[in-house]
């Protein structure tokens, strides 16, 4: 709307005051409305006699002169005479005076008004009009400012969400991230929709795209205000000012012929590009596009800020490309130049805020400035931006009327009835500058010099403006300039509440409160600081009170976090705080973008006198601060101190004594006391540590002094981390780090592994100190071999002092930037590695190709002592640039005081030379010597004695050798210093010494020159060997300079002891006797012995005894055994059995991998190469030893009763399974475990753990164990077994289970034995129903009747006529409800219901039932005497022992189900018929209807997979999921390992079960684990199969290709299978096709090992096949498939019947192609006649069926016809083979 109004500005109906004396010079059609205008001008003149109409015409004459002139000049030119601007000024005076005359009638009678108002109504009219027309200077304000103005503004606060942007006249917007350009909301968009999983915060939401990167501060923009009030809020909406910068809204009003030179737009970035910027310029209805050049681009703006979406506030240039590209600039001295306005503009529309105006001041008051641009477009400068309220200047005197002035548009005003812009005259303004002022010379920002919320103790009032506010006060309703308190000239105090960056002014206040007041604004409390504070809120959440909102200023409140309301957990913290209570806080951490505010009131803090640490800057090592634990995780603890500062404390560092768990220690809001270890503020990380370094012993103090950097030491892990390994000193019990980088010299895939590798309470050994500091008492340790091995050598850098030009150095990588690499050593000593000082290869790599950490040899190339740097280089690098250099030939050197006066040179130096050299140093593997000065020179150990006894001492060979003895050499060749490789003579260098030998028989004239090489090692062949390095499997060996061997640990000693510690024993120098035992020379390896020749060879399978004790090492532990390996064949196990003579001192971890142990052979299986080893003292050192836990074999004779402990082996749903040595295991069951009840049984027991029982059971070799407390821990009874009972015992027990026909009693005190009371023993009167006299688990005393040994059954009587004479009858008491009933054992009932389901162990059930006589039973009622029937055909289980087959849990069913099998004698009295009901048979004939009953055939049946894979199917039909992978799982633990059918089966109907319910993710999973223990094609070709039935054609495809790619080239029925599955189920017969080409190709792989023939002949009769069956299949395309084939193997008449079953079960069958195919064969060359009797006989038969008879006459004859070619082809008679053939013939139509 402001665009058409300021368009239509020239044009108006009413046009302005000041435009009247250029009326003339219109275009004619507009002259009406011109000449109304100059009359009604005329007729004001004469009204109020100022002046007469005379003066008026001049102008107008002029300006008829002037019709010509065109309405815009360029170059800001005026149409304005000198006359026509005075006779502007002079109207506007005329407009003061008649509105102060018009006030003045006003105050009239108001009759005498109406009447002048109703004579002069049209006159009137004029005036209003007049009136509304005329110009006022108006500031900017919040009312005056609407939707669609653009406004000129200045960033000034850069929010993660949004810009602020200070406005004209102290106003302020805000840009929200979304409404700064098209391009950066796509970017946000884009980037949320990444992740879909989780929703971001509003923090999380602008972590793609930095504001602070796209925008800076001071920063000016165009921005288009799109709101006013913020209604997002509930409640009465707010003010808020909108803004957008979006180019198109930016830019609204001006269309593309407004586009112009020097106007200004807002453009956003599309794109970078290589010479510039695409820019977004956001022109309605236009095509135009922008581009910013490079050159263009001003050098405040960083290149970086350019981002696609970035906006900036630019400048034309020009136009490019035909118009259609806009060439932009932002360059300050084009864009803030106020001279570069836009004379090129036609319309007013290219005038937009942010542009430079060329201004003609008409009107000049103390309130403002009024000018006009392009001689109509009126502009106004309020107060503020004219200058004479900041400024203080005069406008008045400085703007003349009349006169131009450079301007720049910073406003619209949408709302006016006219085009009105405002402009400003600021010159910070006009340059698009910040405003500065002048300090000490310099220019700094005003806010710099008086910063926010300053106090300032004298302000001097300037100047009084009532309307705009300057000075306001509570108190003070107006303001006046001569009076009040606030007159020009009064002092006041004030205080800065604001500044506007844009206005360039101060906002003060005078207020008493505001003075007063602590803070103004979040910024300006410091953290840390202890503040009042009154409690204004408590908040609440479901847990109760979650914090505080604590006030401690106007407008200021902050939270106080529920872990910060105290120092201890508070139960009910809302009794202890209230709203309006007052509080001491202090201040935790501040947020101004957020505007949030965290407290604590905690008393620690609020009254420590530590520093607040809110930094790094302010962190030093050792400093005491107090912090509050945030966090408390497994390892250590995250503590927050002020601020956003956090660090962490190891778990090591929370006390001096051992933690294991911190949670148990420390809690959440914990406020701990401190003490920083170490920070990095680069890695943002901060170490801090619980423990009071003033509690560092003095020995440990004195440790820490000795302990010198570069030294090598052994230390015990205590934990390990991602990043670190803390590790203690073995010797000082120093606490250590050993960074996990540090570990090895390889690459990070291998530091990782080895990390894997150790665990706690490891020792490692050879660490070097890498760093000291004894302030924090940090010690860092090193483990790369190559620091190592410097250090062993004394060439590990630590100081620069130690640095020599050209020395070769390893060292780690420390850091990498674009430019250089710096390398680090020992001590913290950093070296500088130039991007030029390394390998060109490499120079273009990201990060060189390197890797922090990452170990480096360089070479020192320079060294500036008095700043402490090191220069170092690749060594290749500074070979490759020192031969780029040209030398002169040197000179032969001559050689310097010679040892050998023969010796004159180095030339003199041949092979094989004899001469004399001089010890300088005894090393333990060499002699360094000198030939002269200037020649250097080794002796290799190995090279000095010819026999072992010329050694005077083995562990030190060079012992007897002082410096400067001089001993006789011979030249062997060159020794390379660098890598100690022995080179020849001519390969001499910089780097290389002469290699001599000082043998005796090399000193001889006649002894070959070239020492021992891997050609002349033969296997059995004997050496001397000094031993170089000792690793931790190997001894390494020297046997000459180039000759290197290993001996492995096994084989370096005989004697055991030695083995312990290799380097010990071992030191490296020391001398051996070895001999050969293998030479691989490819891999230049000799792997050497040091064992008595004289001892037996390698150890083998054949060779091992029982009994033995041998050497052997530690290969693999983990917490179950410990794996020993004897030799490179035999290797065994030790189990925890066999550890220790006291199982509680039983520990793997104990020993650790590469230990050398002594083992004893126990047990040995040849044939299966098995060994039990044991470790146990009494074993392996003295047989005499005490034995606590005894070691049991298979030979071990168990008693019952015995006590032993064992380990459990495995954790089964019928018990445990104990291991007690080797292969004998014993079995718990469940009720066994312990004597109270156990919910779940399984969480008391676990695998390995040890337990204590009592053997009740070893039976059949199968041993049972109790592990009852009662059982073990007293005297111990034997069980009662059926053997002990005897007829007539009486025996107490308990009713198990009661049925019609009588009761189960199981007897206490036995082995689970039940016996059977018949209800005719129960009483001594006729018993009906059992059930009316007994019920479960009543008591009761019974005689025993009858023992069957032979069935086992037992039969009882409960007659209280038994008991009779029995001492204990008076005791007994009668049932209550039948006298007669039997006796119940003091009337109680067990509690405990023992079901026959679970029992557990072997159930006896004992009767004497024939199921003849159950069946009379059933047809009549009669009494029953029990006892009395046949037993025959029972069979029952053994008594003892466990059942492995588990079918004594059967027993109970079959008892019950026999009970009804009763002998009956029938009686004369027949009564009515009752049947009884036999529940359990309902099983059989129903099936298993519940979990119970499957769970009763499964204990059966445990190897049945029909009766699984049911029960899993019976969990489905409730949906219950996961009880049906339950019932899977523990179908794969119980099926035998055997029945791998069964398995099968199992597992099948489980992936049938997760590819219906599961997820993807659940079915790879059991997949997996299928194909790990079944055939991994089975379980592939079954998966396809139900993922075809499922309809999953999708998975089936995927697993079909995986199939093909594993077992492609093996198996022929994968493709096959893949083949049936595209034709009939994928329809995609094409893709089957090519499986074809495909899998010959596989398959014909010569690797195969299968001919081309035979897979081509097995492979595409089944291919063609599927084109014949298949409904998608095409018939011609089997037949040309199966005609190639014929083609190959005319003779395979295999293959002709297959096309023929083919071709004649086609469903609509072809009969001339069958006929065709029959007459065929019958013509293939070499056909026997054995197959053409065959044929023919098929064809006729065929001809039989579908043909006539003329068709079977022409078989017979082409039949005769064959036999009689073939008989003559043989040169037999004609007639005896057509007679055998007619035969055959006839034969053949017999049969049909």
């Amino acid at each position: 709307m402001a665009a058409q109004k300021r368009k239509e500005g020239p044009n108006g109906s009413a046009a302005s005051k000041s435009t009247k004396p250029a009326a003339d010079a219109r275009p004619p059609k507009r002259a009406k409305a011109d000449d109304a205008e100059k009359d009604g001008d005329r007729k004001k003149a004469k009204n109020t006699k100022q002046q007469t109409t005379s003066p008026a015409k001049p102008p107008a004459t002029a300006l008829v002169t002037k019709e010509e002139a065109p309405l815009f000049p360029r170059g800001g030119g005026s149409i304005l005479t000198p006359l026509e601007q005075k006779q502007i000024s002079i109207q506007a005076k005329q407009d003061v005076l008649f509105e102060e005359q018009s006030a003045s009638k006003k105050k009239k009678d108001v009759s005498t008004k109406r009447k002048r108002r109703k004579s002069h109504a049209d006159e009137a009219d004029k005036k209003l009009a007049k009136d509304e027309d005329a110009v006022k200077v108006e500031s900017l304000n919040f009312k005056r400012l609407v939707q669609g103005s653009l406004v000129l503004g200045a960033v000034c606060a850069i929010n993660p969400l949004d810009v602020a942007v200070a406005l004209p006249n102290n106003l302020v917007g805000h840009v929200p991230i979304t409404g700064i350009s098209a391009p950066l909301t796509q970017r946000l968009q884009a980037s949320a929709e990444k992740d879909d999983e989780e929703e971001e915060s509003e923090d999380e939401g602008a972590d793609d795209v930095d504001l602070n990167t796209l925008f800076r501060m001071g920063q000016y923009v165009r921005a288009y205000v799109t709101s006013t009030l913020d209604e997002t809020t509930p409640g009465k909406a707010r003010r808020h000012i909108g803004l957008s910068l979006e180019p198109f809204l930016a830019n609204t009003g001006i269309v593309e012929q407004d586009v112009v030179e020097n106007c200004t737009l807002m453009a956003a970035v599309v794109s970078v590009e290589d010479h510039g910027f695409v820019m977004d310029i956001g022109i309605s209805e236009s095509s135009l596009k922008g581009f910013l050049p490079r050159k263009q681009l001003d050098k405040n703006i960083p290149e970086d800020t350019l981002q696609p979406g970035s906006v900036l506030l630019c400048t034309v240039t020009g136009k490019a490309a035909g118009g259609k590209v806009v060439q932009l600039s932002t360059l300050s001295d084009r864009l803030g130049n106020p001279k570069n306005a836009p004379s090129s503009a036609t319309t007013i529309g290219s005038y937009l805020p942010g542009t430079a105006a060329d201004v003609l001041v008409s009107e000049v008051s103390q309130h403002g400035v009024i000018g006009k641009v392009m001689g109509h477009l009126d502009v106004t400068a309020d107060l503020v931006h004219s200058g004479a309220g900041p400024d203080g200047v005069d406008i008045i005197d400085k703007y003349k009327v009349g006169s131009r002035i450079k301007a720049r548009i910073i406003c619209t005003f949408p709302a006016a009835k006219l085009p009105k812009l405002g402009i400003s005259l600021l010159p910070h303004v006009l340059t698009l500058k910040p405003k500065t002022s002048s300090n000490d010379g310099q220019e700094t920002l005003p806010t710099q010099i008086l910063a926010h919320s300053a106090i300032v103790d004298k302000c001097t009032v300037q100047r009084v403006e009532p309307g705009i506010g300057l000075v306001k006060d509570g108190k003070v309703d107006t303001l006046f300039e001569t009076s009040g308190p606030y007159k020009v000239g009064s002092i006041h105090p004030g205080r800065v509440v604001g500044y506007n960056s844009f206005d360039g002014m101060f906002l003060l206040s005078f207020e008493k409160s505001v003075l007063e007041q602590p803070f103004l604004r979040i910024e300006d409390i410091p953290v840390g600081a202890v503040v009042p504070g009154v409690v204004e809120k408590l908040v609440v959440n479901q847990d109760g009170l979650g914090g505080l909102i604590v006030k401690i200023a106007d407008g200021i409140s902050g939270l106080v976090p529920e872990i910060h309301l105290s120092d201890v957990r508070l139960q009910h913290p809302e009794k202890k705080f209230r709203e309006g209570m007052k509080v001491k806080a202090r201040v935790l951490s501040t947020n101004p973008a957020r505007h949030q505010l965290r407290l604590t009131l905690k008393k620690t803090l609020v009254n420590s006198d530590a520093p607040a640490i809110k930094s790094y800057d302010e962190l030093a090592v050792g400093l005491k601060a107090p912090a509050t634990v945030v966090n408390v995780l497994q390892h250590g603890a995250i503590v927050q101190f002020y601020g956003r500062l956090r660090g962490f404390l190891p778990v090591s560092e929370m006390s001096e004594a051992y933690i294991q768990d911190p949670k148990e220690h420390f809690r959440v809001g914990q406020t701990v006391t401190t003490y920083v270890l170490g920070f990095d503020p680069e890695a943002s990380r901060l170490i801090v540590s619980c423990k009071d370094p003033s509690a560092f012993g003095i020995e440990k103090q004195k440790a820490l002094q000795n302990l010198q950097i570069g030294d090598l030491v052994s230390a015990k892990v205590t934990q390990k981390t991602e990043d670190d390994i803390f590790v203690e000193l073995t010797d000082s019990s120093l606490k250590a780090i050993l960074p996990v980088a540090h570990l090895t010299d390889k690459s990070v895939s291998k530091t990782q592994s080895a990390l894997k590798k150790i665990h706690v309470n490891q020792t490692l050994s050879e660490l070097v100190v890498l760093e000291k500091n004894e302030t924090r008492r940090s010690i860092t340790l090193s483990h790369k071999p190559s620091l190592v091995q410097a250090s062993k050598e004394g060439k590990l850098l630590k100081s620069v002092n130690d640095a020599r030009v050209g020395d070769m150095v390893p060292g780690f990588v420390r850091n990498i930037t674009l430019t250089a690499v710096f390398v680090q050593f020992a001590g913290n000593l950093t070296a500088l590695l130039p991007k030029t000082k390394l390998p060109r290869d490499v120079q273009d790599k990201p990060n060189f190709g390197m890797f922090k950490s990452q170990s480096i040899v360089v070479q020192i190339t320079s060294i500036d002592h008095d700043l402490g740097r090191i220069f170092v280089a690749i060594p290749s690098v500074v070979e490759e640039q020192t031969k780029k250099v040209e030398k002169p030939a040197k000179p032969v050197e001559k050689a310097l005081n010679a040892v050998d006066e023969a010796v004159t040179s180095i030339e003199d130096l041949a092979i094989g030379k004899l001469t004399k050299a001089r010890v300088k140093s005894v090393k333990e593997t060499q002699l360094n010597v000198q030939l002269a000065d200037n020649i250097q020179g080794r002796i290799d150990v190995s090279q000095i004695f010819d026999k072992w006894d010329d050694i005077p001492d083995s562990r030190k060979p060079l012992k007897r050798f002082k410096q400067n003895d001089i001993v006789p050499v011979r030249v062997l060749g060159i020794h390379d210093a660098r890598n100690h490789r022995f080179l020849p003579i001519t390969h001499r260098s910089t780097h290389s010494v002469l290699e001599l030998s000082a043998k005796p028989s090399d000193l001889t004239a006649d002894a070959p020159s070239d020492p021992l090489s891997l050609d002349d090692i033969q296997v059995g062949s004997k050496h001397l060997a000094f031993v170089n390095n000792v690793a931790s499997n190997y001894l390494w060996v020297n046997l000459s300079p180039n000759v290197r061997g290993r001996i492995s640990a096994m084989e370096a000693s005989d004697d055991l002891s030695k083995l312990a510690n290799l380097e010990k024993s071992f030191p490296v120098g020391c001398a051996l006797q070895v001999r050969v035992v293998a030479v691989d020379k490819e891999k230049g390896r000799v792997d050497l012995s040091a064992r008595d020749p004289n001892s037996e060879n390698q150890l083998s399978w054949d060779k091992i005894q029982q009994g033995l004790v041998l050497p052997g090492k530690v290969t693999k532990v983990n917490d179950r055994q410990v794996l020993v390996k004897l030799s490179a064949l035999v290797a065994g196990p030790v189990y925890l059995a066999d550890l220790a003579d006291d199982f509680d001192e039983a520990n793997p971890l104990s020993h650790s991998k590469n230990e050398i142990v002594r083992v004893a052979i126990v047990e040995v299986d040849q044939s299966n190469k098995r060994l039990r080893l044991s470790m146990r003292p009494s074993r392996v050192l003295n047989s005499s030893l005490p034995v606590k836990d005894k070691e049991v074999t298979k030979s071990t004779k168990l008693e019952v009763g015995e006590i032993i402990r064992g380990f459990v082996k495995n954790v089964s749903d019928k018990g445990l399974f104990v291991s007690l040595g080797g292969d004998v295991v014993a079995m718990v069951k469940i009720k066994n475990l312990s004597d109270s009840y156990l919910k779940d049984w399984k969480e008391h027991f676990q695998v390995d753990q040890l337990v204590k029982g009592r053997i009740i059971s070893v039976a059949d070799g199968r041993i049972e164990m109790d592990l009852r407390p009662s059982v073990v821990e007293k005297d111990y009874v034997p069980l009662i077994t059926i053997n002990d009972l005897k007829e007539g015992q009486i025996v107490t027990g308990k009713v198990r289970k009661v049925e019609e026909f009588g009761a189960f009693i199981a007897i206490d005190g036995s082995a689970n034995l039940s016996g059977l009371c018949h209800r005719s023993e129960m009483a001594d009167r006729n018993v009906k129903d059992a059930r009316t006299l007994y019920n479960e688990g009543d008591r009761v005393k019974a005689r025993v009747l009858k023992v069957d040994l032979d069935t086992k059954r037992i039969n009882m009587g409960l007659k209280p006529s038994y008991f009779k004479d029995d001492e204990d009858a008076d005791e007994m008491d009668i049932d209550s409800e039948d006298e007669d009933a039997g006796a119940a054992v003091n009337g109680q009932e067990d509690s405990e219901d023992e079901e026959m389901s679970n029992a557990g162990g072997v159930v006896l059930e004992v009767g004497s039932d024939d199921e003849d006589d159950e069946e009379d039973d059933e047809q009549q009622d009669s009494d029953i005497e029990m006892g009395d029937g046949p037993a025959e055909g029972l069979t029952g289980l053994d008594a003892g022992g466990f059942d492995w087959t588990a079918e004594g849990l059967d027993a109970d069913e079959k008892a019950d189900a026999d009970a009804a099998d009763l002998p009956v004698k029938k009686t004369k009295k027949r009564r009515e018929s009752r049947g009884i009901v036999d529940k359990t048979a309902e099983l059989d004939i129903n099936g298993p209807q519940t979990s119970s009953d499957y769970e009763r055939l499964l204990l059966g049946q445990p190897d049945s997979s029909e009766l699984w894979i049911a029960y899993m199917a019976s969990q489905m039909q409730v949906n219950d999921v996961a009880s049906a992978r339950q019932v899977a799982e523990r179908a794969l633990k119980t099926i035998n390992i055997k029945e791998e059918a069964e398995k099968l089966n199992v597992w099948t109907a489980y992936l049938n079960l997760e590819v219906a319910y599961g997820t993807e993710e659940t079915v790879e999973e059991v997949f997996k684990r299928a194909c790990t223990y079944n055939d991994d094609l089975e379980i592939h070709e079954r998966l396809a199969s139900i993922y075809i039935q499922s309809g999953k054609h999708k998975e089936a495809d995927d697993l079909f290709e995986k199939t093909l790619k594993k077992y492609g080239s093996k198996s022929t029925n994968v493709w096959i299978n893949y083949a049936h599955f595209l034709h009939t189920v994928a329809g995609q017969p094409d893709r089957a096709r090519n499986l074809l080409r495909r899998a010959m190709q596989v398959l014909n792989n010569p690797g195969n090992g299968s001919g081309t023939a035979h897979m081509y002949a097995l492979l595409v009769p089944k291919f063609a096949a599927l084109e014949f069956r298949s409904p998608n299949g095409d018939r011609e395309q089997g037949r040309t498939l199966f005609e190639g084939l014929l083609a190959s193997f005319p003779k395979r008449f295999d293959l002709w019947n297959q096309l023929l079953d083919l071709e004649t079960s086609a469903r609509e069958p072809d009969v001339a192609v069958i006929r065709d195919l029959f007459e065929r064969g019958t013509k293939v060359k070499g056909l026997k006649p054995k197959q053409a009797k065959a044929w023919f006989r098929r064809w006729a038969k065929w001809e039989e069926e579908k043909g006539d008879a003329k068709s079977r006459q022409r078989v017979s004859a082409l039949a005769q016809e064959w036999a009689r070619e073939a008989a003559a082809m043989k040169g037999q008679q004609p007639g005896q083979q057509k007679g055998g053939e007619e035969e055959g013939s006839e034969g053949e139509e017999d049969e049909e």
